[in-house]
């Protein structure tokens, strides 16, 4: 059924549209990577064709694969969608359903809008607090440019945040330009709404309440979603005690503030008493000891990965397995795909198979996501 109440006016586009200074990106042919696919399989460059750019979250070009038109890796461009509509929630303003069912792992719809810089953000931002607008539709692509999909975009605008999500947000390089879509992480069916976790930076001093409803909801929007229901509180106290673990408290405060020793240092793999890294988008932990440090930092501190080993700039490219990071001046000749296609430093070179396929998993499901390769959040200060 057709929804009968409209929803707030907004332009309807269906590609990224700059604004002011900002300037897509010429799509290059002569640099495009054609991948090793079957141009004469059933699916050439599909989920289980092992394409290597798929892998690699980059879209196949029609110009250069040799599928041509058969080619499944061209879901942007060709905007594969499955049937999607908008509709009133109950408490939570607009939101986006499907019409039939998703599979996990399937491309939904991209993220489209206005493409600004930092400059446009801000004074849009500043606008929105000025005119007590909550509503924010931004999202990162890159350090320099930002889609704002509230005067203009597609369907994709009305997903709401969720604490628990059904979808998250990848970023695809599609003809040499970095793009923004939707993506199901659980199978989804017909008639749910799709939601997925907006990661937002606080933008002064109020925080927006967060009205998912999930479980494990953290209260507002932008927060770590580490409450638990109390079944699995109860589980988590008794399976600590039986194993001689402890609690520890970080930041003191109610239960919502404890965090459980379970957790495992990102070197060695083992659990016990670690150090957080202070960036924002970065999951991982450490025991002092194997990030060199006797005792714990009084300031701010950020682990390895955000600094090149060379020169410590800002890092542009990470080993899989270790820490080893390099900036672009110094990425060539310390990083390279290993026979896996990982990228990794000098020294895993020669990794086990098992280990690089490990840390290959763990790249891509747990750092890629934090990190923004495949996540873009409207806090990503990594790129």
């Amino acid at each position: 059924m057709l929804p009968t109440v409209k929803p707030p006016m907004y332009v309807k586009i269906k590609t990224n549209k700059p604004v002011g200074n900002v300037r897509m990106l010429e799509p290059d042919h002569s640099n495009l990577t054609p991948c090793d696919c079957d141009p004469f399989s059933h699916q050439p460059c599909d989920s289980d064709s092992n394409c290597l750019n798929r892998i690699l979250l980059v879209e196949c070009s029609p110009t250069v694969c040799k599928a041509g038109d058969k080619c499944r890796n061209q879901r942007f461009e060709k905007r594969e969608y499955p049937p999607l509509i908008p509709y009133k929630t109950d408490g939570r303003g607009w939101g986006l359903k499907t019409l039939a069912d998703i599979p996990k792992g399937d491309f939904i719809i991209e993220y489209v809008g206005e493409v600004i810089d930092e400059s446009e953000y801000k004074h849009r931002i500043d606008n929105k607090h000025n005119e007590k607008d909550q509503n924010f539709y931004f999202l990162t692509i890159d350090k320099d440019r930002m889609i704002d999909a509230g005067p203009k975009g597609n369907f994709a605008r009305f997903m709401n945040h969720s604490c628990q999500p059904n979808c998250e947000t990848q970023k695809w390089t599609v003809n040499g330009d970095t793009r923004v879509g939707l993506f199901a992480i659980d199978d989804i069916p017909a008639n749910s709404e799709l939601t997925f976790n907006y990661n937002l930076q606080c933008v002064g001093p109020d925080k927006k309440p967060c009205m998912c409803g999930a479980p494990n909801c953290s209260g507002y929007i932008g927060s770590k979603a580490t409450k638990l229901v109390e079944e699995d509180k109860k589980k988590l106290r008794a399976d600590l005690t039986k194993s001689g673990k402890k609690w520890k408290n970080r930041r003191g405060g109610g239960l919502s503030a404890w965090k459980m020793g379970v957790e495992e240092c990102f070197l060695c793999g083992k659990s016990g008493d670690l150090i957080d890294c202070c960036n924002k988008t970065c999951p991982k932990s450490y025991h002092l000891e194997c990030v060199d440090l006797k005792k714990p930092p009084k300031e701010r501190w950020i682990c390895p990965w955000h600094c090149c080993d060379v020169c410590e700039k800002r890092t542009s490219q990470r080993c899989s397995i270790c820490t080893s990071a390099f900036c672009l001046a110094h990425s060539d000749g310390n990083l390279h795909f290993d026979s896996n296609q990982l990228l990794v430093c000098n020294k895993h070179s020669k990794a086990p198979a098992f280990l690089a396929r490990v840390a290959g998993e763990y790249y891509r499901d747990i750092l890629w996501g934090p990190h923004c390769r495949r996540l873009a959040t409207s806090s990503c200060i990594c790129n």
